[in-house]
């Protein structure tokens, strides 16, 4: 099975980055593959828990969540910590991660992509 390591960056709302990255991640989840979405800097907040937005808009928590029934996702801790987001903050199955974390997945990735 291939391992993919998807890193996002940008924020979940204001800019289409991190939504798109969700959306490859979401699609690659069905495939015979391991999917790792590792979240840093504003990216951090697409884990917040109790998002409420417009009808008829995307909902990062949500496709969070379709994500990590198949794979996982970890968000930067010192990321985290710089945005005041504990670990009660962000959504059930995300996990607060480290650097040293995410260079043992991007060793172990087949294919790492950043958005």
């Amino acid at each position: 099975m291939k391992n993919i390591l998807i890193i996002l960056n940008d924020p979940p709302y204001g800019t289409e980055r991190s939504y798109n990255g969700l959306r490859l991640a979401k699609a690659l989840s069905s495939k015979e593959v391991h999917i790792t979405v590792f979240l840093l800097a504003d990216a951090v907040v697409c884990a917040k828990r109790g998002q409420k937005v417009p009808q008829g808009f995307y909902n990062m928590e949500l496709m969070l969540k379709s994500i990590i029934r198949n794979g996982e996702v970890l968000a930067c801790g010192t990321c985290m910590d710089a945005r005041g987001l504990s670990d009660d903050d962000i959504l059930e199955g995300a996990e607060r991660s480290t650097m040293p974390e995410l260079s043992e997945h991007t060793l172990n990735a087949d294919k790492v992509l950043v958005f």
